[in-house]
């Protein structure tokens, strides 16, 4: 496992520094949220494009947003992150135990630059990545087989284990990692503290008012 954070995406401006990661509503647009592609201001809720190239996410308005969703667009180089949420089968526990995730709370997508599913967890250093089997990731999709439509590098499969249930959804990249910036942000101690479970529990209820209903037995 590792203990570094996992470089694979983040959202970052073209001056080089890092946005907040926010991806929902806020009413206008403050001075400097700007489209990343051609500067015009952004309203809320913004979209975000996947740059397969830099491995980082970028805040688009929904024009630039639309030009990339043929396929092929910029030679494949930018991807946009899709809107969709998916609630899936809870994952039992046998299951995530062997996802081998030290706390809570994982996320897995396609990585297509590493050709192979990575499994990553929010920590208060930011998305680290944990080790994967081939049989832990055969077993998730046996028990939901919609883990197969995953759009490569831009969805993920979002899980978490709390007081004896498991909670399962297919989610945006971006989703996740607005998760690791408020675990990042919030989380102290060793339990991440009463602030972090509050942050959490709401994050979660967001996702879940969002999703389809459950599409798996």
């Amino acid at each position: 496992m590792s203990d570094a954070p996992s470089p694979l995406l983040q959202i970052h401006r073209p001056d080089g520094t890092l946005a907040s990661g926010r991806t929902r509503p806020r009413a206008t647009p403050r001075k400097g949220d700007i489209c990343d592609l051609c500067a015009t201001a952004l309203a809320e809720p913004h979209s975000h494009l996947a740059d397969l190239v830099s491995r980082s996410l970028l805040c688009v308005c929904r024009p630039c947003f639309l030009l990339f969703l043929p396929e092929g667009a910029a030679q494949g180089r930018y991807r946009p992150v899709p809107e969709r949420y998916v609630a899936l089968s809870a994952t039992d526990g046998a299951r995530w135990d062997r996802l081998d995730i030290p706390i809570g709370l994982a996320f897995l997508f396609y990585n297509s630059a590493i050709g192979r599913v990575a499994a990553l967890y929010p920590s208060p250093a930011g998305a680290t990545e944990s080790t994967l089997s081939l049989d832990a990731w055969s077993d998730m999709i046996a028990s939901a087989p919609e883990l197969l439509t995953l759009a490569a590098d831009v969805e993920a499969v979002l899980v978490r284990h709390t007081r004896g249930h498991h909670d399962t959804y297919i989610v945006p990249i971006d989703a996740c990692y607005e998760l690791a910036g408020i675990v990042r942000r919030d989380w102290r101690g060793f339990d991440g503290g009463d602030v972090a479970a509050r942050a959490i529990d709401a994050f979660f209820d967001r996702i879940r008012s969002r999703s389809q209903a459950v599409v798996t037995p």
